[in-house]
């Protein structure tokens, strides 16, 4: 499916690590409550992995882990970095989330920072949620745009310089987007920061 942003990551891959600097406020207590929450987890999808901030922190933590972005100069970043961490355990591919089909499904699923840059977030939650097992863990930590007036007033300077974003959310937005689907909320945190993070994990309920 197109997205408007795809050019923006390819442009922006070679500098993104550098703009976490400015909002990477709660990235790290992220990425330690996202490898807390999936370890012991054998199968472990990533999606819009980035450069793989969030990569190191899970696969210490996990059996396999299949790191994914759609931005192929992202990608060419993410494994940069898996080789030069020396993550063994740690796949890495090219895939937009609209093209997701897992048959086998994963144990859990990690879609940090994204779910706001999503045009279809109804299609990208189907997915989702029918690559993961039940039972499986979603952990989704985004940013949280429209949390507060400062949070709102950053995020218009970042659209005045193109930044794709699709929707703002509130962690209590973020929450209900997956709650609406077939899952049980197991935790929801707010990360403040420049711009705050909405931490919400949740569970896929067992068939039916």
């Amino acid at each position: 499916m197109p997205n408007d942003g795809h050019a923006f990551w390819e442009r922006t891959a070679g500098r993104y690590d550098l703009s976490m600097a400015l909002l990477g406020g709660p990235l790290g207590p992220m990425c330690e409550r996202v490898a807390r929450s999936v370890r012991g987890r054998e199968r472990v999808l990533e999606l819009a992995a980035g450069t793989g901030l969030v990569t190191r922190a899970i696969a210490p933590e996990v059996g396999q882990l299949l790191a994914t972005d759609y931005s192929e100069a992202m990608v060419a970043k993410l494994r940069e970095r898996a080789a030069g961490d020396g993550l063994e355990n740690v796949s890495v591919e090219v895939l937009d989330v609209f093209e997701l089909d897992d048959p086998e499904g994963f144990d859990a699923i990690v879609a940090a920072n994204v779910l706001h840059l999503l045009p279809d977030i109804n299609a990208a939650l189907d997915r989702i949620q029918r690559a993961l097992k039940p039972g499986g863990l979603l952990v989704v930590p985004t940013y949280c745009h429209a949390q507060n007036m400062f949070s709102r007033s950053v995020s218009g300077v970042m659209g005045l310089v193109g930044f794709p974003g699709q929707r703002r959310l509130t962690l209590d937005s973020l929450e209900s987007l997956v709650a609406e689907r077939e899952f049980l909320i197991k935790e929801r945190e707010l990360l403040s920061g420049l711009l705050p993070i909405g931490y919400v994990e949740a569970t896929r309920l067992l068939d039916k």
